[in-house]
Protein backbone atom coordinates (compact mmCIF):
# COMPACT_ATOMS: atom_id res chain seq x y z
CA UNK A 1 0.00 0.00 0.00
CA UNK A 2 0.87 3.61 -1.57
CA UNK A 3 0.60 6.78 -3.49
CA UNK A 4 -0.52 9.94 -2.92
CA UNK A 5 -3.20 11.43 -0.23
CA UNK A 6 -4.11 14.72 0.09
CA UNK A 7 -6.05 16.08 3.24
CA UNK A 8 -6.90 19.59 2.66
CA UNK A 9 -9.17 22.13 4.16
CA UNK A 10 -9.37 24.56 7.58
CA UNK A 11 -10.40 22.00 10.01
CA UNK A 12 -6.66 20.78 11.13
CA UNK A 13 -8.27 18.33 13.28
CA UNK A 14 -10.16 16.36 10.74
CA UNK A 15 -7.02 16.43 8.63
CA UNK A 16 -4.86 14.63 11.19
CA UNK A 17 -7.52 12.20 11.87
CA UNK A 18 -7.69 11.08 8.22
CA UNK A 19 -3.46 10.44 8.66
CA UNK A 20 -3.98 8.25 11.78
CA UNK A 21 -6.42 6.30 9.97
CA UNK A 22 -4.09 5.91 7.12
CA UNK A 23 -1.29 5.38 9.37
CA UNK A 24 -3.35 2.26 11.09
CA UNK A 25 -4.50 1.03 7.58
CA UNK A 26 -0.40 0.97 6.53
CA UNK A 27 0.37 -0.40 10.10
CA UNK A 28 -1.91 -3.26 9.34
CA UNK A 29 -0.46 -4.26 5.92
CA UNK A 30 3.41 -3.57 6.86
CA UNK A 31 3.79 -3.51 10.44
CA UNK A 32 5.94 -1.08 12.01
CA UNK A 33 6.22 2.22 9.65
CA UNK A 34 9.04 4.88 9.34
CA UNK A 35 7.27 8.84 9.52
CA UNK A 36 9.09 11.56 8.22
CA UNK A 37 7.88 15.40 8.33
CA UNK A 38 8.35 18.07 6.23
CA UNK A 39 7.38 21.90 6.01
CA UNK A 40 6.17 23.18 2.58
CA UNK A 41 7.24 26.63 4.17
CA UNK A 42 10.99 25.79 3.78
CA UNK A 43 11.94 22.21 2.53
CA UNK A 44 11.91 21.59 -1.39
CA UNK A 45 9.71 19.53 -3.21
CA UNK A 46 12.37 17.54 -4.91
CA UNK A 47 13.79 16.81 -0.99
CA UNK A 48 10.52 15.13 -0.47
CA UNK A 49 10.07 13.12 -3.17
CA UNK A 50 13.79 12.09 -2.92
CA UNK A 51 12.59 10.84 0.82
CA UNK A 52 9.56 8.77 -0.74
CA UNK A 53 12.48 7.08 -2.84
CA UNK A 54 15.44 6.54 -1.10
CA UNK A 55 15.65 3.27 1.09
CA UNK A 56 16.04 3.29 4.24
CA UNK A 57 18.34 0.84 6.14
CA UNK A 58 15.70 -1.03 8.51
CA UNK A 59 13.86 -0.94 5.02
CA UNK A 60 10.69 -0.31 6.88
CA UNK A 61 7.75 1.50 5.09
CA UNK A 62 7.55 5.36 5.07
CA UNK A 63 5.40 7.58 5.79
CA UNK A 64 6.09 11.23 4.40
CA UNK A 65 3.68 13.82 5.98
CA UNK A 66 3.96 17.35 4.34
CA UNK A 67 2.46 20.75 6.12
CA UNK A 68 1.32 23.39 4.21
CA UNK A 69 1.62 21.26 0.71
CA UNK A 70 0.03 23.92 -1.15
CA UNK A 71 3.29 25.95 -1.14
CA UNK A 72 5.45 23.34 -2.83
CA UNK A 73 2.57 22.12 -5.01
CA UNK A 74 2.40 25.84 -7.40
CA UNK A 75 4.80 26.72 -9.68
CA UNK A 76 7.15 23.93 -11.05
CA UNK A 77 6.02 22.11 -7.70
CA UNK A 78 2.92 20.62 -9.73
CA UNK A 79 4.50 19.24 -12.79
CA UNK A 80 6.70 17.14 -10.38
CA UNK A 81 3.93 15.94 -8.52
CA UNK A 82 1.90 14.97 -11.69
CA UNK A 83 4.83 12.90 -12.43
CA UNK A 84 5.19 11.38 -8.94
CA UNK A 85 1.63 10.52 -8.53
CA UNK A 86 1.32 8.37 -12.04
CA UNK A 87 4.05 6.10 -10.33
CA UNK A 88 4.57 6.39 -6.58
CA UNK A 89 7.00 3.88 -5.16
CA UNK A 90 5.53 1.66 -3.52
CA UNK A 91 7.67 1.65 -0.18
CA UNK A 92 6.28 5.04 0.45
CA UNK A 93 3.50 7.05 1.04
CA UNK A 94 2.82 10.72 0.72
CA UNK A 95 0.26 12.16 2.27
CA UNK A 96 -0.38 16.55 1.77
CA UNK A 97 -1.70 18.32 4.28
CA UNK A 98 -2.66 21.65 3.73
CA UNK A 99 -5.49 24.42 4.67
CA UNK A 100 -6.09 25.26 0.76
CA UNK A 101 -6.07 23.14 -2.28
CA UNK A 102 -6.33 23.87 -6.44
CA UNK A 103 -8.09 21.23 -7.80
CA UNK A 104 -7.00 20.05 -11.23
CA UNK A 105 -5.54 16.97 -13.30
CA UNK A 106 -3.48 15.77 -10.80
CA UNK A 107 -6.32 14.80 -8.31
CA UNK A 108 -7.05 12.22 -11.46
CA UNK A 109 -3.75 11.35 -10.94
CA UNK A 110 -3.70 10.63 -7.80
CA UNK A 111 -6.90 8.62 -7.33
CA UNK A 112 -5.80 6.65 -10.26
CA UNK A 113 -2.77 5.40 -8.36
CA UNK A 114 -4.66 4.26 -5.62
CA UNK A 115 -4.33 7.64 -3.63
CA UNK A 116 -7.22 9.77 -2.28
CA UNK A 117 -8.18 13.25 -1.74
CA UNK A 118 -9.78 14.87 1.25
CA UNK A 119 -11.86 17.18 2.29
CA UNK A 120 -11.34 18.52 5.73
CA UNK A 121 -14.09 21.54 6.37
CA UNK A 122 -15.56 19.95 8.85
CA UNK A 123 -18.88 18.06 8.74
CA UNK A 124 -22.67 18.79 8.99
CA UNK A 125 -24.30 18.28 12.28
CA UNK A 126 -25.84 15.58 11.42
CA UNK A 127 -22.42 13.98 10.37
CA UNK A 128 -20.67 15.53 13.14
CA UNK A 129 -23.25 13.77 15.66
CA UNK A 130 -22.92 10.57 13.44
CA UNK A 131 -18.93 11.05 13.54
CA UNK A 132 -19.07 11.55 17.55
CA UNK A 133 -20.60 8.34 18.20
CA UNK A 134 -18.33 6.33 16.07
CA UNK A 135 -15.87 8.44 17.73
CA UNK A 136 -16.78 7.49 21.29
CA UNK A 137 -16.92 3.33 20.42
CA UNK A 138 -13.85 3.15 18.64
CA UNK A 139 -11.65 5.47 20.33
CA UNK A 140 -13.27 6.26 23.91
CA UNK A 141 -14.75 3.08 24.66
CA UNK A 142 -18.52 4.18 25.39
CA UNK A 143 -21.51 4.35 23.44
CA UNK A 144 -22.79 8.10 22.80
CA UNK A 145 -26.24 8.45 22.93
CA UNK A 146 -28.00 10.11 19.84
CA UNK A 147 -29.47 13.11 21.52
CA UNK A 148 -26.64 13.76 23.76
CA UNK A 149 -24.06 13.62 20.55
CA UNK A 150 -26.59 16.05 18.37
CA UNK A 151 -26.15 18.49 21.90
CA UNK A 152 -22.39 18.45 22.00
CA UNK A 153 -22.25 19.38 18.69
CA UNK A 154 -24.60 22.39 18.64
CA UNK A 155 -22.14 22.96 22.21
CA UNK A 156 -18.80 22.67 21.24
CA UNK A 157 -19.07 22.55 16.66
CA UNK A 158 -15.69 21.67 16.09
CA UNK A 159 -14.32 17.96 15.80
CA UNK A 160 -11.42 18.82 18.09
CA UNK A 161 -12.99 20.42 20.98
CA UNK A 162 -15.94 17.34 20.43
CA UNK A 163 -13.00 14.88 21.03
CA UNK A 164 -11.80 16.89 23.73
CA UNK A 165 -14.92 16.60 25.89
CA UNK A 166 -15.50 12.90 24.82
CA UNK A 167 -12.45 12.17 26.31
CA UNK A 168 -13.55 13.98 29.86
CA UNK A 169 -17.20 12.50 29.63
CA UNK A 170 -16.09 8.88 28.66
CA UNK A 171 -14.04 9.15 32.44
CA UNK A 172 -17.04 9.11 34.31
CA UNK A 173 -19.43 7.54 31.73
CA UNK A 174 -21.99 4.75 33.11
CA UNK A 175 -23.04 1.72 31.24
CA UNK A 176 -25.71 2.86 29.77
CA UNK A 177 -22.86 5.25 28.06
CA UNK A 178 -23.26 9.34 27.80
CA UNK A 179 -26.08 10.57 27.85
CA UNK A 180 -27.86 13.76 27.18
CA UNK A 181 -27.85 15.17 30.53
CA UNK A 182 -24.26 14.56 31.29
CA UNK A 183 -23.90 16.28 28.18
CA UNK A 184 -25.77 19.14 29.37
CA UNK A 185 -24.30 19.62 32.69
CA UNK A 186 -20.56 19.34 31.95
CA UNK A 187 -20.55 21.40 28.35
CA UNK A 188 -20.83 24.72 28.46
CA UNK A 189 -22.97 26.58 26.53
CA UNK A 190 -21.03 28.24 23.49
CA UNK A 191 -20.93 31.96 23.71
CA UNK A 192 -23.92 31.72 21.40
CA UNK A 193 -26.30 29.24 23.13
CA UNK A 194 -25.71 32.11 26.74
CA UNK A 195 -26.71 34.86 24.66
CA UNK A 196 -29.64 33.99 23.23
CA UNK A 197 -30.80 31.97 27.14
CA UNK A 198 -30.35 35.88 28.26
CA UNK A 199 -32.33 37.43 25.45
CA UNK A 200 -35.09 34.78 25.87
CA UNK A 201 -35.09 34.94 29.30
CA UNK A 202 -36.03 38.91 28.76
CA UNK A 203 -38.82 38.88 26.27
CA UNK A 204 -40.27 36.31 27.83
CA UNK A 205 -40.25 36.42 31.82
CA UNK A 206 -41.98 38.38 34.27
CA UNK A 207 -40.16 41.56 36.13
CA UNK A 208 -39.83 39.07 39.47
CA UNK A 209 -39.18 35.95 37.41
CA UNK A 210 -36.56 38.50 35.52
CA UNK A 211 -34.88 39.29 38.41
CA UNK A 212 -34.84 36.17 39.50
CA UNK A 213 -33.17 34.48 36.98
CA UNK A 214 -31.15 36.99 36.24
CA UNK A 215 -29.64 36.97 40.10
CA UNK A 216 -29.24 33.36 39.23
CA UNK A 217 -27.02 33.99 36.07
CA UNK A 218 -24.82 36.53 38.18
CA UNK A 219 -24.17 35.46 41.27
CA UNK A 220 -24.22 31.24 40.30
CA UNK A 221 -21.10 31.37 38.14
CA UNK A 222 -17.67 30.92 38.57
CA UNK A 223 -16.79 33.51 35.71
CA UNK A 224 -17.91 37.08 36.00
CA UNK A 225 -21.20 37.17 33.59
CA UNK A 226 -21.84 40.88 33.91
CA UNK A 227 -20.28 41.76 30.43
CA UNK A 228 -21.95 38.89 28.51
CA UNK A 229 -25.42 39.55 29.94
CA UNK A 230 -24.52 43.79 29.25
CA UNK A 231 -23.66 42.23 25.44
CA UNK A 232 -26.76 40.11 24.90
CA UNK A 233 -29.03 43.37 26.06
CA UNK A 234 -27.30 45.85 23.50
CA UNK A 235 -27.32 43.06 20.64
CA UNK A 236 -31.05 42.80 21.84
CA UNK A 237 -32.09 45.96 21.27
CA UNK A 238 -30.45 46.77 18.11
CA UNK A 239 -32.04 44.23 16.43
CA UNK A 240 -35.21 45.44 17.74
CA UNK A 241 -34.32 48.67 16.78
CA UNK A 242 -33.23 47.70 13.07
CA UNK A 243 -36.21 45.37 12.66
CA UNK A 244 -38.72 47.87 14.21
CA UNK A 245 -37.72 50.29 11.44
CA UNK A 246 -37.72 48.43 8.55
CA UNK A 247 -41.46 46.48 9.16
CA UNK A 248 -42.84 50.30 9.74
CA UNK A 249 -40.86 50.88 6.15
CA UNK A 250 -43.56 47.86 4.97
CA UNK A 251 -39.91 45.64 4.30
CA UNK A 252 -40.63 41.63 4.05
CA UNK A 253 -40.48 40.19 7.57
CA UNK A 254 -38.32 37.11 6.70
CA UNK A 255 -35.92 39.10 4.76
CA UNK A 256 -35.37 41.35 8.01
CA UNK A 257 -35.04 38.21 10.27
CA UNK A 258 -32.89 36.94 7.07
CA UNK A 259 -30.31 40.36 7.43
CA UNK A 260 -30.25 40.34 11.03
CA UNK A 261 -29.34 36.49 11.00
CA UNK A 262 -32.38 35.51 12.91
CA UNK A 263 -33.46 31.58 12.97
CA UNK A 264 -35.43 29.43 15.10
CA UNK A 265 -37.29 30.38 18.37
CA UNK A 266 -35.00 34.05 18.38
CA UNK A 267 -36.20 34.53 15.28
CA UNK A 268 -40.03 34.65 15.93
CA UNK A 269 -39.46 35.87 19.81
CA UNK A 270 -37.32 39.05 18.37
CA UNK A 271 -39.47 39.49 14.85
CA UNK A 272 -42.48 39.44 17.77
CA UNK A 273 -41.22 41.69 19.84
CA UNK A 274 -39.98 44.10 16.68
CA UNK A 275 -43.52 44.66 15.57
CA UNK A 276 -44.63 45.62 18.75
CA UNK A 277 -42.59 48.21 19.17
CA UNK A 278 -42.58 51.85 17.48
CA UNK A 279 -39.19 52.76 15.89
CA UNK A 280 -38.90 55.42 18.47
CA UNK A 281 -39.04 53.44 21.17
CA UNK A 282 -37.04 50.68 20.46
CA UNK A 283 -34.60 53.91 19.80
CA UNK A 284 -34.94 55.06 23.13
CA UNK A 285 -34.25 51.32 24.31
CA UNK A 286 -30.85 51.06 22.37
CA UNK A 287 -30.06 54.49 23.86
CA UNK A 288 -30.80 52.83 27.70
CA UNK A 289 -27.89 49.85 26.87
CA UNK A 290 -25.60 52.30 25.16
CA UNK A 291 -25.64 54.51 28.56
CA UNK A 292 -25.54 51.03 30.75
CA UNK A 293 -22.47 50.03 28.32
CA UNK A 294 -20.85 53.67 29.08
CA UNK A 295 -21.71 53.68 32.99
CA UNK A 296 -20.37 50.02 33.41
CA UNK A 297 -17.17 50.68 31.49
CA UNK A 298 -16.78 53.78 33.36
CA UNK A 299 -17.91 52.78 36.62
CA UNK A 300 -20.59 55.01 37.32
CA UNK A 301 -22.40 52.39 38.69
CA UNK A 302 -22.53 48.67 40.30
CA UNK A 303 -23.25 46.38 36.92
CA UNK A 304 -25.65 44.06 38.73
CA UNK A 305 -28.15 47.14 39.85
CA UNK A 306 -27.89 49.01 35.67
CA UNK A 307 -28.51 44.99 34.49
CA UNK A 308 -31.58 45.16 36.84
CA UNK A 309 -32.68 48.38 35.75
CA UNK A 310 -31.61 47.38 31.88
CA UNK A 311 -33.26 44.48 31.57
CA UNK A 312 -36.59 45.41 33.08
CA UNK A 313 -36.73 48.40 31.11
CA UNK A 314 -36.06 46.29 27.83
CA UNK A 315 -38.72 43.65 29.15
CA UNK A 316 -41.51 46.13 29.71
CA UNK A 317 -40.69 48.10 26.33
CA UNK A 318 -41.60 44.74 24.16
CA UNK A 319 -44.76 43.47 26.28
Amino acid sequence: MGGVFVFHGKDAFLRADYTQQLRLKLEDAHGEIETIHFDGTRDLFADVLDECRSFGLMQQHKLVVVETADQLVKGDGRPLLERYAQAPVEGATLVLRCDTWHKGNVDKLITASGGEVHKCDGLAPNEAAAWAVKRAKEHHGTTLQREAAMLLVDRVGQLGRIDSELAKLAVDAPKAGITREMVAEAVGMTREEEVWSIQAMILGAGPEQLLTQLRTILDNSKQDQSVVTLWACMDLCRKLHTASQALAQGQNPASVAGTLKLWGPSRDAIMNAARRLHPAQAGRLLSLAVEADRKTKSGLGRADRLLERLTLQIAGGTR
